[in-house]
């Protein structure tokens, strides 16, 4: 398969699979002129990593778990480690966005909407005043 049929079947866009060749996720083979020639293990791993990243893992946790991947002998312990120092992560975004909407929303209701320039919005914005 040439990057174009790979991109169409994998859903990854052709910059993204040059990035994923360049930090060396994957290895296709290159023809006579140049041109990548990709075997169903490469789209086998740009599935397997599109679909890590659509869960949010990040560059380097996706190398972990293809390494784990790949390792026959590994330890399902050390993926399941991995998949929860990411659940945690998320958790802890969620807690912050949950912090943020809280604080928008108190600001919103602080503030009266009307034709006065004073607002506690821009005052909290400014110098973290006007809660």
């Amino acid at each position: 398969m040439n990057i174009g049929e790979v991109a169409e079947r994998s859903g990854i866009p052709t910059k993204t699979i040059r990035y994923y060749e360049d930090i060396g996720f994957l290895h296709p083979k290159r023809n006579e002129n140049g041109y990548r020639i990709f075997e169903d293990t490469e789209l086998h791993k740009l599935t397997f990593i599109g679909r890590a990243r659509s869960l949010g893992f990040n560059i380097e946790e996706c190398r972990a778990l293809l390494a784990l991947y790949e390792d026959k002998d590994r330890g399902s312990a050390d993926v399941k480690k991995i998949a929860q120092q990411h659940v945690q992560e998320i958790e802890d975004k969620i807690a912050d966005l949950i912090a943020m909407r809280d604080t928008l929303t108190h600001l919103i209701t602080a503030c009266a909407g009307d034709h006065r320039p004073d607002c506690p919005i821009l005052d909290n914005l400014s110098d973290g005043k006007g809660e």
